[in-house]
């Protein structure tokens, strides 16, 4: 796994070149510039010339950047993927993926523009075919040409298509969530939850949340700035859980211990797949520490 902290991913309209530019004070692990839900059609040109813009300029720091383009089936997709290799985002979020031909598509299309190398492929799981197709999709990732590094959910347009009620438990959602979830960690992927509409209800967002890293989210997708904070401290590595990881991660490094599958710790048995996730803790940790640093 990459070990890159993905808490809060904030969704940003591309039309709105005011929230483009307050993005860079905002403290979110990623952004997402959208080209698609959030413009309308007779903005997409002129939304993607702004995003595109806005990514070439910089300025937001050890944010992951990412652009979420139109699909590629409709009139706006492929120059959106085209343009976006040419502003070279951490990622290009790809919509309304329903099958792995969807992410070999965009990752060809990313080779015939010679891609920077950095930049990833992520996809949204929104439609009933995706989560029935996510086992495929997430073994894209098994060949690098394809980039594959994210799966993102997108709740709200699956409530839609499945005719879902939602909930505040999410008792129609979490299955597909756990699904898709399961699908991502066989192939080494990370995985975002999908957002919380109601951003003035800061005590449902954080249920929510922590419901989402119970299960084994690694973040979240947001619609507004002031679900940022709540969002990043769920899923951060809580003092303890750092504490127990450095443990873990130097009692294997005792030399009696190096070739050991199993060794005890402070009276608990531990072995290698425990201290492979002590090191990603510590590792997400201390990126934290210094994104945190960072922004002052």
């Amino acid at each position: 796994m990459e070990g890159r902290p993905r808490r809060s991913a904030l969704y940003m309209p591309g039309s709105n070149t005011r929230a483009l530019e307050k993005a860079k004070a905002i403290p979110a692990d990623a952004l997402i510039f959208d080209l698609e839900d959030a413009v309308a059609p007779d903005a997409k040109i002129q939304a993607r010339e702004q995003v595109c813009a806005a990514v070439k300029e910089g300025g937001y720091g050890g944010r992951e950047v990412v652009i979420r383009v139109n699909a590629l089936e409709t009139p706006w997709g492929a120059q959106d993927i085209i343009a976006a290799c040419e502003a070279a985002p951490d990622a290009i979020l790809v919509p309304k993926v329903i099958h792995s031909g969807d992410i070999i598509s965009a990752a060809k299309l990313l080779q015939s523009v010679h891609a920077p190398e950095k930049v990833r492929l992520w996809a949204m799981m929104e439609t009933p075919m995706a989560i029935l197709n996510a086992r495929t999709i997430a073994a894209t990732a098994v060949y690098k040409d394809n980039r594959l590094s994210c799966l993102v959910m997108g709740t709200n347009d699956l409530i839609k298509e499945s005719r879902a009620r939602a909930l505040h438990d999410r008792f129609a959602v979490v299955p597909w969530l756990a699904m898709t979830l399961v699908a991502a960690r066989a192939y080494k992927l990370d995985i975002i939850d999908g957002v919380y509409n109601d951003f003035r209800d800061e005590v449902g967002l954080r249920d929510e949340c922590e419901r989402g890293r119970i299960l084994g989210m690694d973040g979240k997708t947001l619609i507004h700035p002031s679900q940022v904070g709540p969002c990043n401290e769920i899923f951060s590595p809580t003092q303890e859980e750092v504490d127990w990881s450095r443990q873990v991660i130097d009692a294997f490094g005792q030399p009696e211990n190096e070739k050991k599958g199993v060794i005890v710790v402070d009276g608990h048995m531990v072995e290698r797949l425990h201290f492979a996730m002590a090191q990603r803790t510590v590792a997400i940790a201390e990126q934290i520490r210094q994104m945190e640093k960072a922004c002052g």
